[in-house]
């Protein structure tokens, strides 16, 4: 649903909220969070054929109905005031773009797939959406070293199913693969489902090719494993979410297909057992491992009543998903089939279910990945996507219930155990800034104070930029600036977003 606007409703709302409502689209971010616009300037009719002369008619947008589902991110959280969104399909045509946005000191918001929980990939005000999904081809694959050479705009599950004909995989998996596009991915670092077993996006990007604010080209785009060549320039735009450049091209590693994949549906009487799991899980399942997710009662339940889908087991306070990637499926079929035996004597498993046939495996994963978007139908829903220690994994849920009782309609966990990532949903009837107020800085607060990270997967975006002290100290901050500064100085690239307002 990547440019859909979708509003789901079950009490009244308040004035303000009803007023959007009815117009199927969420309040105006500025509004909402009472921001005031920087001094950027405004897009003209000259500007608007300026940019004609190079997209062509056809790749430039203007009609308010066009442009809107650009303003709007998925979640109906954030909302912006674009006029003009364009369409480039080469690096040359981003260059040409930015630079001469930059002379005219026109903010840019560079934007993929649009499937980001923090904002950053719409606007606040009336910055230009440069929107990259016409830059979508694979340039190649090396059939022998695995590494895959694409444009920014292509969707992951594309290129894994393009990986997939040459018997390789891509390193990473999400929930959101069949709309995220790998710019996006690599710009926000994304993790996703087997982090555990494929590590993160700076492990597997091997090379980059990006654009910065004045059109300059930077051609990082080496394809070696192995390269110690100076600055590891390419990182600086892994994580930086659009602020110091726009992501055009990446070179991948990818794995070698799996010949055999499993995956284990458990259910599981407490957390202290969902720890107890995953450290057996290791010592047994060892270099097969792939994936160790977990989610609670009330996530799973969400899920299957909204989406009308059944749980392949019975009622459990928690739900653990094992998957592992081998060269065996009889030898691993067995490992797996051998430990839900030992923890079910153990009493770490209370039932469960093994798949290996594809039709199965994919239901159960598609029970896991509806969950993000489950809770829409019931609310408005706050998510937070934090990092911390495993013995304090699920320490906020309980905590949460009990900060907001009857006020919220449901509060859940779910996510990835095996790499300390937890995703926290709260559904309430409707937004209100009291519950807002109520919830942020005292996440962010009590991540801290168990040293664990406000951001695991999803970035920083508009949402959290002014909470990122609680994972960066003062130095680090002031150096984030500072690269800022150098290679953004008019501040039009993706402003607003991740790095906090100077006071």
């Amino acid at each position: 649903m990547l440019n859909a606007v979708v509003k789901f409703v079950t009490k009244p709302l308040g004035f303000a909220q009803l007023r959007y409502a009815s117009q199927g689209l969420p309040q105006l971010s500025s509004e909402k969070y009472n921001m005031s616009r920087k001094s950027f300037g405004s897009v003209e009719s000259s500007d608007v054929n300026f940019f004609k002369s190079i997209l062509g008619d056809d790749r430039v947008l203007t009609d308010e109905g066009d442009v809107q589902p650009y303003n709007v991110d998925w979640l109906q959280h954030c909302r912006g005031q674009s006029k003009v969104v364009l369409k480039p399909k080469t690096t040359q045509e981003v260059s040409k773009i930015l630079s001469y946005c930059n002379q005219k000191k026109l903010a840019v918001c560079p934007q993929g797939g649009n499937t980001g929980l923090v904002g950053g990939s719409v606007p606040v005000f009336d910055e230009i959406v440069l929107h990259l999904g016409l830059m979508n081809k694979v340039l190649s694959l090396d059939e022998i070293s695995g590494v895959l050479l694409c444009e920014s705009g292509c969707i992951l599950e594309n290129l894994d199913s393009h990986a997939r004909e040459h018997n390789f995989i891509m390193p990473l998996d999400l929930g959101a693969k069949g709309s995220c596009h790998i710019g996006g991915n690599v710009s926000t670092n994304a993790g996703g489902l087997r982090l555990l077993r494929y590590g993160n996006l700076h492990g597997s990007l091997l090379g980059i090719e990006a654009v910065k604010a004045d059109g300059t080209i930077i051609d990082c785009l080496g394809t070696l494993k192995k390269d110690n060549t100076g600055y590891h320039l390419k990182h600086l735009f892994v994580g930086s979410e659009g602020t110091l450049g726009v992501v055009t091209k990446v070179a991948i590693h990818c794995p070698i297909m799996p010949k055999a994949v499993t995956l284990g549906y458990f259910g599981v009487e407490s957390f202290e057992n969902v720890l107890r799991l995953l450290k057996a899980a290791k010592l047994s399942l060892g270099e097969i491992l792939s994936a160790f997710e977990m989610a609670d009662f009330d996530a799973i339940t969400t899920t299957t009543k909204n989406f009308k889908i059944s749980n392949p087991i019975s009622d459990y306070p928690f739900y653990v998903l094992i998957e592992t990637h081998g060269s065996h499926e009889g030898h691993d079929s067995e490992k797996l089939n051998q430990f839900l035996e030992e923890q079910m004597a153990s009493g770490l498993i209370l039932d469960g279910t093994i798949a290996s046939e594809p039709a199965k495996i994919q239901s159960i994963w598609g029970l896991r990945e509806s969950i993000p978007s489950a809770g829409l139908r019931d609310g408005y829903v706050f998510k937070y996507d934090v990092s911390l220690p495993l013995q304090h994994f699920y320490r906020l849920v309980p905590q949460l219930r009990a900060k907001l009782g009857d006020r919220a309609s449901v509060v859940y966990g779910y996510g990835h155990v095996g790499d300390g990532n937890i995703h926290i949903n709260l559904t309430v009837p409707e937004y209100t800034k009291e519950i807002h107020s109520e919830l942020e800085p005292y996440i962010f607060e009590e991540v801290s104070k168990l040293k664990g990270s406000i951001s695991a997967e999803h970035g920083i975006g508009f949402s959290k930029r002014n909470y990122v002290q609680y994972s960066k100290d003062q130095s680090a901050l002031h150096l984030m600036r500072e690269l800022k500064q150098l290679m953004d100085p008019n501040g039009i690239l993706n402003p607003y977003k991740v790095l906090p307002e100077v006071k």
